[in-house]
């Protein structure tokens, strides 16, 4: 019982372990914001990029440069009876100050007929999007009826969201609560990548384009959205994870999210980061830190505070309850004062001051660095039979010793030392403290490991007689060195203490390499190759390719009998070059089945892939602008009819 209690409670632990740990590891730093800004500040050729810019712009508190030449050009481009015309003048021209945009009955009748559950919900979001921003009177209800009857259609995410944009631009009296829940509908339809990450696999743009939705609805409402901060962390994550975008649009999603994070009514990550290194010294007491939003903007109102903070290697507490003090835009803490050893400290860091905040349980680790220096150098030579006596000789750091040292098979040379902080004057156990012996005539080095007792005195002996095989009993002059690196460390030591001669018996010279002969006949190597396997039948070769044809033979077969069908065949250009393409690459096929190989064929391709391509995407295109002018015309004729009626 009490066995699984404690299990019980260890897991606990672990779970708030990992919640704690869950902080924002992406944003956008001020050379991000700069690069987006970049990115859409560039020239544009339709209203389509001019929204994306200027309105992008207008989300990252941006200036768009020339505002009057931008509004000539919105005027000059726009198409009245065009609705993602009307909805991209009329957003840019909101961005903007001194921009109005003309409209006429027609151009309202066009938007309203818009709004309709027979458009897409891509057409009535940005015909509410148009009459909001130039003005005119729209029924709230009546949009509302037309989104939830064209979600039940178009039930995917960006239809959704498409949504959610529209019915934040309506009146706060009609009946939105049912748009408003799918925000939780879309929350879950997001993959978790491993606890880090949440996205829609639609991609970067959805994702961005989804937070920004939900927290403009709810807003528009006054209603926290459904989600969890955790939620709202792997968000971030995926949002700003990404630091190159493939796109004007996917830029403006981007920038849009970025807004909507840092100024909404409910839910504001927050991101902690050091100013420079976390690192604090004697020299450099002041921890510093920077406290802002996923824009690297700070966030003046809060309030920072170090609930706890301990040495990792021993566990002990040095501050509680500490609090940081705000200058320019930085807040900071004099560690120093604390008087802490040289290692690293975990800090638990609580921001407050703004209930909105999120992610506001930070874990920062802090190193404290010293300096380090050595202390009762003693070089020594010590006789094994004790028939001599030691004579002890120290050394000064930095100097060199001034005589050198020698042994033989019959002494053994002993060194120790300690190492101290030069600030504290503590005894340090940096994590690297090595002997190099460097021999001056050969080049040849030997480094071996000294280590601390228990007293913190470093010791090391070299017993020539045993060590031997690690100098190929090479004898001669070396040059003895200290060498000291620790992470902690301000000024990492290299040392040249003395020179020691080392006189090995029975001294043989390491034989010389014998060169290798490279350019001789390497012997043959005969590869055994698998036999071919048996071909099967004739017979059931072509059995198999008349079953295969079969199909296109029944196909022939039914368009003799039944007549086919062309009357929609157009014969502009590109719909006959894009069939006699389709036609060359299905001969293609064949004539690399008989008698090209795989890089003449893929020339061949490369050619006429890309014509039919080209041709093939002009072919649609005019498909689509005949179906959507047909399309506008009908709901037109009948918006029309109806108002007739009702007259």
């Amino acid at each position: 019982m009490i066995r699984s209690k404690l299990l019980g409670l260890l897991l606990l632990s672990l779970a708030l372990a990992g919640a704690q740990a869950l902080t924002p590891s992406h944003y956008l730093s001020l050379s991000d914001v700069a690069r987006l800004q970049n990115l859409l500040n560039q020239p544009f050729d339709s209203l389509e990029s001019a929204y994306y810019s200027v309105v992008g712009l207008t989300k990252l508190g941006a200036a768009v440069p020339d505002p009057a030449e931008v509004c000539q050009f919105l005027k000059s481009q726009l198409d009245p009876s065009s609705v993602d015309s009307l909805f991209f003048a009329a957003e840019t021209s909101q961005a903007i100050s001194g921009c109005e945009i003309p409209v006429s009955n027609e151009t309202r009748d066009i938007l309203l007929a818009a709004v309709s559950e027979d458009s897409s919900m891509s057409q009535i979001h940005r015909a509410v999007g148009a009459l909001s921003s130039l003005g005119l009177p729209l029924a709230s209800q009546e949009v509302v009826a037309a989104l939830t009857a064209r979600i039940n259609k178009e039930d995917n995410v960006m239809a959704i969201i498409s949504a959610l944009q529209a019915a934040s631009r309506l009146s706060q009296q009609a009946q939105l609560g049912g748009i408003l829940e799918e925000i939780e509908d879309l929350t879950a339809r997001l993959d978790d990548l491993g606890g880090v990450y949440l996205q829609f696999e639609e991609g970067l743009e959805a994702t961005a384009l989804f937070v920004a939705a939900a927290y403009g609805l709810s807003d528009h409402v006054d209603v926290q959205p459904p989600l969890k901060e955790d939620q709202v962390i792997q968000l971030v994550n995926s949002i700003f994870g990404k630091k190159s975008w493939d796109s004007l649009s996917e830029a403006f999603s981007v920038a849009s999210a970025a807004a909507a994070l840092s100024n909404n009514r409910f839910q504001v990550p927050v991101i902690v980061s050091a100013q420079g290194p976390a690192t604090v010294s004697h020299s450099q007491p002041t921890l510093q830190l920077l406290v802002t939003d996923v824009m690297s903007q700070p966030l003046a109102s809060a309030s920072v505070l170090v609930e706890s903070a301990y040495a990792v290697a021993s566990k002990s507490a040095v501050l509680n309850q500490a609090p940081f003090t705000h200058n320019d835009g930085v807040f900071e803490l004099n560690f120093m004062s604390s008087r802490p050893a040289s290692g690293y400290y975990q800090f638990t860091i609580n921001v407050g001051g703004d209930s909105r905040l999120v992610a506001n349980q930070v874990e920062l680790k802090v190193k404290v660095s010293t300096e380090v220096s050595v202390t009762n150098m003693d070089l020594s030579v010590v006789d094994k039979d004790q028939s001599i006596g030691t004579k002890t000789t120290r050394v000064q750091y930095p100097s060199k010793a001034k005589s050198s040292f020698t042994a033989d098979s019959h002494q053994n040379f002993a060194m120790s030392f300690q190492l101290v902080d030069v600030n504290s004057g503590q005894e340090l156990t940096p994590h690297q403290t090595f002997v190099r012996l460097h021999n001056q005539r050969t080049g040849q080095e030997v480094v071996f490991v000294a280590e601390p007792d228990s007293k913190k005195l470093y010791k090391f002996e070299l017993d020539t007689a045993e060590r031997k095989s690690e100098f190929d009993s090479m004898s001669g002059t070396y040059s003895l060195y200290l060498i000291v690196g620790d992470a902690t460390l301000e000024n990492p030591i290299l040392w040249n203490v003395a020179d020691v001669v080392l006189k090995f018996a029975d001294e043989e010279a390491p034989a010389a390499a014998q060169p290798k002969t490279l350019y001789v006949p390497k012997p043959e190597i005969q590869h055994l190759f698998r036999e071919p396997e048996k071909k099967p039948p004739t017979v059931v070769s072509n059995t198999f390719t008349a079953l295969v044809l079969s199909p296109l033979l029944l196909l022939l077969i039914l368009w003799l009998k039944l007549g086919a069908n062309i009357s929609n065949f157009s014969f502009s250009p590109s719909t006959i070059l894009f069939h006699l393409g389709h036609a060359a690459l299905l001969g293609l096929m064949y004539v690399y089945w008989t008698n090209l190989n795989m890089f003449q064929t893929l020339k061949y391709l490369a050619i006429i892939g890309g014509v039919t391509f080209l041709a093939g995407n002009r072919m649609l295109a005019q498909k689509a602008v005949k179906r959507i002018a047909a399309e506008q015309s009908s709901r037109l004729a009948k918006y029309r009819s109806l108002r007739m009626e009702k007259k």
